[in-house]
Formats: structure tokens, C-alpha cells, sequence
């Protein structure tokens, strides 16, 4: 948590390459089973947006009757319109299996707006239609508007989109088939997800993201890129392996560069019981642990992991409790930390745990109020008990939006 005089703490942490143990308490099992991710999944970095129970991180723009039930969100009365998630992202990955009628119209938006205009879809954003080739000219595995998919691919059984979204080049796969490759001279870079409802009975599970172009901050080496605080009395070394392990405390680790809108990806341990860390960002530069902090503890009342102790692990601290405490002390869990403007989420094993907005007024300070300027990324040493593992950190930045 952050000393008691700060007031602002947030973050966010990411699936990672090279995890070796599934992660306890995520959304564990096999590949196979719906709006679950697999260990390799974890590695690679995918993310779940529909946690297959409930529409947390997802928000409606028109009124339509969008529930979640049997691992499904579905949909089949109300105004045309979309359900977005809260988070706008730029370049990724996105996995979605769908299920219609023969007479449904719909699609999945990519980097959109939450209510798109009619044409939007031709230079504003991106329709991955689901549609009848006989009833429209742009059938399911087209880009509405843009390019039309050959072929038809037209079912009632469950299918499944995979589309690449890579700066301006876009990839669209239907059940592991590639029907689409698009490249747009002026592409829109960062926007909404969104599941639309247009006409008939509509359903989506498995709706999975991988962020893409991440780099490391981590040389595996030394602490080459960081820089420790004149006030640290943690320490910080780099095991043989790679890791970078952190004891006792207070203190920080702070990179050189600043970031303002990202996606922080990393992999932790907590070496010992409900032991207290956590990763700040858009931080100022050389102030002692004063930024948006990710809460790292795993602690959790009555033997409830509904219950977090202190904020919980993906919780931003003093702002918005983690929903869920996912992972267990002494073994390797995935965060991801998603920074979008004034909206910040956190994954922690994949599994959405935090979803706030900052709606204070603008400030240098954001122990004070809003603060969307770019900043450093700390590890905090929190306090004499302090004993922590760290991996596999990368971070990517995003794309300005339209």
C-alpha cells in the first residue's frame, strides 16, 4: 500500500512470457473450457473481458436487455447499439466465439467509439461483421463498409473470430481460417471494444485480448533502466535466474523513462504471508512513492476472496478495492495494469479485478487529482517485512486516440 500520507494508488499487471506454474486461483483448467485461460495463454499474455459470469468492465451504449448467463452474454430485444468494454486499447489480438440465427445482423467493433455514427465504420472504426451473405453485401467475416469477406461462412453452431489489429494492417481468422487481410492508410489507433446488437438473437463468450509490441524493462542482468531513491532502504538484487528480487524496506525502484497511457505487464511473487508491495505509475519523477498505485497484497477476510485485506492484489489503493483476491502467496501470479486516459483496469491472472475511473479535477499531484501526464513506473518496498519477486516486466504504450 502507499505510505499513509498519499491518497492515490492504482495499477495494473499483466500475463507473462515464460510462466513455468499455472497461477493458483485464476481462471485455471483446460484450454477447452469456456471464458477460462489455459497456462500457455497466461504465458503469452491474454487477458479475459468477459469474466463468463458477470458484465463487469463492460458498459452499454443504447438500451438493449445485454445479460450474462450460462457463460454467455447475449442479447435479442432493444435499440441497435453496442456493448462496450470501459477500456479503449490500441494494437492486440482479439479472440471471440459467437453464436446467431440465420436472420441475425451483427458484429464486433474494433476501436470504437461507444456510439458510432451510421458511416463510421467506413473511417472511424472497424465492423467485423455477422451476417447472412443473402441479405447483405458485407457477410460475417467482412469489414462492413471497407472489405468485403469472399465466401460464405454463415452458421448457427458456435464460430470464432481471431482478429490481429496491428497499427493500420488487420488479420480476421474464422474458426483458425484467415478470410481477411486488411490495411487501412489511415487507421484509427485506439478505441473501444464492442459487441453489437443489431437484429436477432446474439451471443459471445470467450472474449480474450493479447496486448502486442511490448518491450521489456527488465534486462534479466542488472538494474540497467532504473533507478533507485535516495531514500531506499530496500534491497534489490537480480537472482541467477533473472528475477528481481526485493527485501525489506520502505523504498522504490523507479524506471528512467515515464509513460502516460500503457499496458504494464509483469509477473510477482509474494515470498512469505499477506506481505505488502505494489507498482505505482504516472509517478513524479523522484518523489518518494507518490503516483497511481497497483495494490499488491493477498490477503482476504473469513476465508472470503470477495473479502481483500487492505485493498487487495490489482486493487488501486485507496481509490477502489480489488473485487476478487485471485492469487495465493508463494507462488508466480500474471498482472496486467491498463492506464487509458482517465480509466485505469487491472488483470491479475487474467481475471478483471479493478475498473475505476478518475473523475477528480485535473492535477500536477495525484495524490490531489487527476493526473494524466506521463510519469515513472516504482516497485514499492513497503516496509521492513518486505520480500518480493519480480519478472517478465514489459510495458507497451498507447496510440493516441481519434
Amino acid at each position: 500500500m502507499q505510505r499513509p500520507f498519499s491518497r492515490v494508488c492504482l495499477g495494473f499487471v499483466f500475463s507473462c512470457v515464460g510462466l513455468a506454474v499455472a497461477c493458483a486461483g485464476s481462471a485455471a483448467a483446460s484450454a477447452a473450457a469456456p471464458n477460462t485461460l489455459s497456462p500457455q495463454e497466461l504465458a503469452e499474455g491474454w487477458v479475459l473481458l468477459f469474466d463468463g459470469q458477470t458484465l463487469f468492465g463492460w458498459e452499454p451504449a443504447t438500451k438493449v436487455n445485454w445479460k450474462a448467463a450460462e457463460g454467455v452474454i447475449c442479447a435479442d430485444a432493444g435499440e441497435q447499439g453496442l456493448l462496450c468494454t470501459t477500456s479503449q486499447f490500441g494494437n492486440y489480438v482479439l479472440k471471440v466465439d459467437f453464436r446467431c440465427g440465420r436472420q441475425t445482423n451483427s458484429g464486433v467493433f474494433l476501436r470504437t467509439p461507444p456510439k458510432p455514427e451510421k458511416d463510421d465504420v467506413r473511417d472511424k472504426c472497424y465492423e467485423l461483421n455477422i451476417a447472412d451473405p443473402a441479405t447483405h453485401p458485407f457477410p460475417t467475416g467482412s469489414f462492413a463498409g471497407r472489405k468485403r469477406c469472399e465466401g460464405s461462412h454463415d452458421s448457427t453452431d458456435w464460430q470464432t473470430f481471431e482478429v490481429m489489429a496491428d497499427g493500420g494492417r488487420f488479420v480476421v481468422k474464422l474458426d483458425g481460417k484467415t478470410v481477411l487481410d486488411y490495411t487501412d492508410p489511415k487507421p484509427t489507433l485506439r478505441g473501444h471494444v464492442g459487441l453489437q446488437f443489431n437484429a436477432g438473437k446474439i451471443e459471445f463468450r470467450n472474449v480474450k485480448l493479447k496486448p502486442l509490441g511490448t518491450v521489456s524493462l527488465l534486462s534479466g542482468k542488472d538494474l540497467s533502466g532504473w533507478k533507485i531513491h535516495a531514500k531506499n532502504k530496500s534491497r534489490w538484487t537480480v537472482t541467477p535466474e533473472g528475477s528481481l528480487h526485493l527485501e525489506t524496506g520502505p523504498g522504490q525502484l523507479e524506471t528512467e523513462r515515464q509513460y502516460a497511457d500503457f499496458t504494464l505487464q509483469l509477473e510477482a511473487m509474494v515470498n512469505g504471508k499477506s506481505l505488502n508491495s505494489g507498482v505505482f505509475f504516472r509517478s513524479i519523477p523522484g518523489d518518494f512513492q507518490n503516483g497511481y498505485e497497483s495494490q499488491i497484497h493477498n490477503g482476504f477476510k473469513d476465508g472470503d476472496r470477495t473479502k481483500p485485506v487492505d485493498c487487495g492484489t490489482g486493487g488501486i489503493f485507496r481509490r477502489q478495492n480489488a473485487r476478487k483476491v485471485v492469487p495465493n502467496d508463494r507462488e508466480w501470479f500474471c498482472m496486467t495494469v491498463h492506464a487509458d486516459g482517465p480509466h485505469i483496469a487491472v488483470w491479475v491472472n487474467g481475471y478483471q479485478v479493478s475498473d475505476w475511473t478518475d473523475r477528480r479535477a485535473p492535477a500536477e499531484n495525484p495524490r490531489q487529482g487527476l493526473r494524466l501526464k506521463a510519469g515513472t513506473i516504482i516497485l514499492q518496498g513497503h516496509d521492513p517485512t518486505t520480500d518480493f519477486f519480480f519478472r517478465n516486466l514489459r510495458i507497451a504504450g498507447l496510440a493516441p486516440g481519434p
